[in-house]
């Protein structure tokens, strides 16, 4: 059975100890509410927990425009969470099976963005020339015009106020960049903990900086920044349709977790 509330500590108290059980798989849902207890405003938005037998094995949550988000939690849940929402799920991002089941469900089909979740291992430091330093005031024109950039690449993003959640995560020290030669040319940000468990992206390189080696080394100093001072486990999603990316990562000490999806639905 479904359960929804837009009250952001009800969702907290039903659903946060079903998250933290796997706070790698759910580390979404876990920053998000991190987030949202920071300050995040989240408009309209909504939250869902599924509880089966007495105990809620599952999560769902909406902060418009972003798509509905997913927990792990068993298929069926997801068919049910259709059901309970009558069928009002323009957009939904979460483990694979789960985002197919909603798809199943829904009776319609969509733009897949296929992506997969890696968690560090073993940080291998790649040798680029340049070094890492936490982004300035000065930077946020900048990180600005790449975060666009990144979201028009990877066509996400639509209904974002990118100047203003860029600002924000600059202000609370989440935003890094890689220097070569005294210019920025590569970044990289760096989700607060949650569950133990900080994420790696939006990670951009300009194409004109690209193939040597800035994205890894940005990716490699924000990670390390990460264990250092803020969490125990990094993790990061990949475009399975970008074999360069998943390789990069890979050669860092990211290793492969499970494969999720964004699938926008036809109208």
């Amino acid at each position: 059975m479904w359960t929804f509330t837009t009250d952001v500590e009800e969702f907290a108290r039903a659903a946060e100890p079903f998250l933290l059980t796997d706070p790698v798989s759910n580390t979404v849902p876990l920053t998000v509410l991190a987030g949202l207890r920071a300050g995040m405003t989240a408009r309209d938005a909504y939250f869902g927990w599924w509880t089966d037998g007495g105990q809620v094995r599952g999560a769902a949550f909406r902060t418009p425009p972003r798509p509905v988000g997913l927990a792990r939690m068993p298929v069926r849940a997801a068919a049910e969470l259709v059901r309970a929402l009558h069928g009002d799920i323009p957009e939904v991002v979460g483990p694979r099976e789960l985002t197919e089941e909603v798809a199943r469900a829904l009776g319609r089909s969509g733009h897949v963005l296929p992506e997969r979740l890696y968690r560090l291992g073993t940080l291998t430091v790649p040798d680029v020339p340049g070094r890492g330093r936490p982004a300035a005031e000065g930077d946020l024109p900048l990180l600005v015009s790449w975060m666009y950039a990144f979201y028009d690449e990877v066509r996400l993003g639509a209904g974002e106020d990118v100047p203003g959640r860029t600002g924000q995560r600059l202000s609370h020290g989440e935003l890094f960049v890689w220097e070569s030669e005294g210019e920025p040319v590569s970044f990289a940000a760096l989700s607060p903990a949650a569950g133990g468990v900080c994420r790696i992206g939006p990670v951009y390189t300009p194409p004109a900086r690209r193939r040597r080696g800035y994205g890894a080394a940005v990716t490699a100093y924000t990670s390390q920044v990460g264990l250092d001072e803020r969490c125990d486990h990094l993790v990061l999603f990949t475009d399975l349709a970008n074999p360069t990316s998943n390789a990069i990562y890979r050669s860092i000490g990211y290793e492969p977790v499970s494969d999720y999806a964004q699938v926008t639905f036809q109208r």
